[in-house]
């Protein structure tokens, strides 16, 4: 599995802890509680996408672009991030965006109180919502600064925790509502990556739905390349182009002459405006 989250003896341990083409103008209906304002089309990826820790080069792109995979997720920011993106820039977005990769921007923000291991930001039930506003406003800012405009989504990566901790709980859903409020308010998407048995778990199952983010993007490692037929959740929950699947997780994969290690994605959810 990649070390962009936590370290790979770190998700391991949280896991067994918690057990174990472009559409245009789609999903904004499962946008709740959206600024009064006339939204950019959204930009819909639906085919096989992949993450990994560190961007790869734009060399490795162009010769990774064959037809399997369609789109890649980018960490674009947050004192959680796990490594350090030194290909990541605007003009590497400009870049593989005119090869025709479509982008998926992650930004991994304050972590749970009860979580298990160390990182440099984590939330509190006093500071759940202040952080979730900050950290919002800084992806803003780190996205915007990549050239992805006003309509991209910015997917929220909250890792594993005890979701039955109902203040670790609580907290986090503070913290989510204020970050998806305040990326709404500047006009960018609300996503969210979590765990099917825990930190996703925890958005899908929420009684109260106010300012929860309208894109759900679920770890379920069972090699199912799908959106819905190990969907967790209610059928009639984040339909209209607002699911993604990460199905696999360390795949060491050649194309072109470039081997890289990634995680494997089924994608059906909105992509950043680039260009």
């Amino acid at each position: 599995m990649s070390s962009h989250r936590l370290s790979k003896k770190g998700r391991y341990i949280a896991w067994a802890t918690v057990g174990a083409a472009v559409v245009a103008g789609a999903g904004i209906a499962a946008q709740t509680s959206m600024a009064a304002t006339t939204w950019p089309a959204q930009k819909t990826f639906t085919g096989r996408a992949f993450d990994t820790c560190t961007a790869p080069s734009a060399a490795a792109m162009k010769a990774w672009h064959t037809g399997f995979y369609g789109a890649a997720a980018v960490y674009v920011g947050g004192r959680n991030r796990g490594c350090a993106q030194p290909n990541l820039t605007a003009s590497w977005v400009k870049s593989v965006n005119s090869v025709g990769w479509k982008l998926i921007p992650i930004y991994v923000g304050a972590q749970p109180p009860c979580q298990t291991g160390s990182n440099p930001e984590k939330l509190t039930a006093t500071t759940a919502a202040s952080l979730g506003s900050t950290d919002a406003a800084d992806a803003v800012a780190k996205a915007s600064a990549l050239g992805m405009k006003a309509g991209s989504p910015i997917y929220l990566d909250m890792e594993p925790y005890d979701i039955t901790n109902k203040s670790c709980n609580d907290a986090v859903l503070t913290y989510v509502r204020s970050f998806t409020k305040t990326l709404r308010a500047k006009i960018y998407r609300a996503g969210y990556y979590g765990f099917s048995s825990s930190s996703a778990k925890a958005i899908a199952t929420a009684t109260n739905k106010t300012d929860l983010p309208g894109n759900l993007w679920y770890a379920l490692w069972d090699k199912q390349y799908t959106t819905t037929a190990d969907w967790p959740w209610g059928s009639t929950q984040y339909t209209n182009h607002s699911r993604g699947h990460q199905y696999m997780v360390n795949s060491k994969e050649s194309r072109g002459g470039y081997t890289i290690t990634v995680d494997r994605d089924a994608w059906d959810a909105p992509v950043a405006v680039v260009g």
